[in-house]
């Protein structure tokens, strides 16, 4: 049992994968939409191009905020290769004209 973390569109399977941080910067970005849950779990959160484009610069900044949790265990760094290639597969996505959406269960 652990964060799972899934990226999708309406045509294609989830990616599975975890790394803190990033849901981290998913759930801030929820908060500021206006999304006001409790705990930020099993929630879908609708990614823009502008969302994409935010998370690219954290993740060059290296910026995600440090998250931590039970099931979460711990960014290592090491994450960045994945995270911008989750970020160039979301823009082909909605240049394809899909939705793009976030979601974890933990």
């Amino acid at each position: 049992m652990g964060l799972d973390m899934y990226a999708c569109t309406l045509r294609e399977s989830p990616g599975r994968r975890k790394h803190p941080n990033f849901h981290g910067r998913m759930e801030q970005l929820y908060r500021e939409k206006g999304g006001n849950d409790a705990n930020f779990n099993c929630v879908i959160l609708q990614l823009t191009a502008e969302d994409l484009d935010r998370l690219e610069t954290a993740i060059h900044d290296r910026s995600l905020p440090p998250t931590e949790g039970f099931f979460f265990g711990v960014s290592e760094g090491s994450e960045v290769d994945d995270d911008l290639a989750f970020v160039a597969k979301a823009r082909e996505a909605l240049a394809a004209g899909l939705a793009v959406f976030y979601t974890s269960w933990w």
